[in-house]
């Protein structure tokens, strides 16, 4: 056990020197990546805007006009939030402006009780909770050392706690979908065992990036909608996946940059 903890940390030291140059860009591509689902939304229902407002109307009821002023709405919301959340503006206000896209859109096109897309939604919500603790952590920065804000450091624990257990829940979609092969057996065995150590916050960091790396080859392998020009309506939901996919690895890239919080294995052991 010593020996595989001297391994362990050995290996965690070469990455740190490697990975050092790149750190201060980690914090903006993760929030980039995780609002790139919400940009690529609104640019395709901007594009689409007479199919989308025919399916709405046609196919779930909505009355002319409400139709038009939702997908307006909509269209806005996730461009003026996702600016605001890449440049670290209005954080709260744009984490909460996104979560009420994701639950009206789920509502509206009928999708919330379809399975792959509650666990990919809720995984998506796990990284704007990710976000929201990086603003919090942020202010509780910011305040003078002799007035803490316990209250900020409270609410971030919490928040790093929801936003780690969110995020892996996209895994379970991952491994009981698609067909059985011996590479998706070993993907899901590193994968699901860095899930739950990133859950616990146990070497949550690391775990983080080894999901990060799974992610990345699963979405260029599985989700490659370039590839598609038969069939758009395959193309738009291939598309949509990849780009949530890349939202969830922004948020675990927020989790390496930030690390898993008050509320984890790592951080009692460092109190020890």
């Amino acid at each position: 056990m010593e020996q595989i903890r001297t391994v362990s940390e050995q290996t965690e030291d070469v990455i740190e020197r490697f990975s050092r140059p790149l750190k201060p860009y980690v914090p903006w591509l993760a929030r980039t990546l995780l609002v790139s689902t919400f940009i690529e939304d609104a640019i395709r229902i901007v594009v689409q805007w007479q199919n989308q407002l025919f399916f709405l109307q046609a196919y779930r009821g909505f009355p002319w006009g409400v139709s038009h002023f939702f997908l307006f709405l909509n269209v806005v919301i996730m461009l003026a939030c996702s600016g605001a959340a890449i440049g670290r503006r209005y954080t709260e206000y744009a984490v909460g402006g996104l979560f009420f896209v994701i639950v009206s859109q789920g509502f509206a096109y009928g999708l919330i009780f379809d399975i792959s897309f509650f666990l990919r939604n809720l995984s998506v919500i796990g990284g704007l909770l990710m976000l929201l603790a990086e603003s919090l952590m942020a202010k509780r920065r910011n305040v003078f050392a002799g007035l803490p804000s316990i209250s900020d450091e409270d609410r971030s624990k919490y928040v790093l706690l929801g936003g780690r257990i969110l995020l892996v829940l996209l895994f379970f979609s991952f491994v009981f979908s698609g067909e059985f092969t011996v590479a998706r057996l070993v993907m899901s065995i590193i994968g699901g065992l860095s899930c739950v150590m990133v859950a616990v916050g146990f070497k949550a960091k690391w775990s983080a990036i080894v999901l990060v790396a799974i992610l990345s080859v699963f979405n260029l392998v599985v989700n490659d909608w370039w590839s598609i020009n038969i069939n758009p309506t395959q193309r738009d939901f291939v598309k949509y996946d990849f780009f949530q996919t890349l939202s969830i690895m922004g948020g675990f890239l927020l989790l390496v940059n930030m690390g898993p919080g008050g509320l984890s294995v790592d951080e009692k052991k460092k109190n020890f």
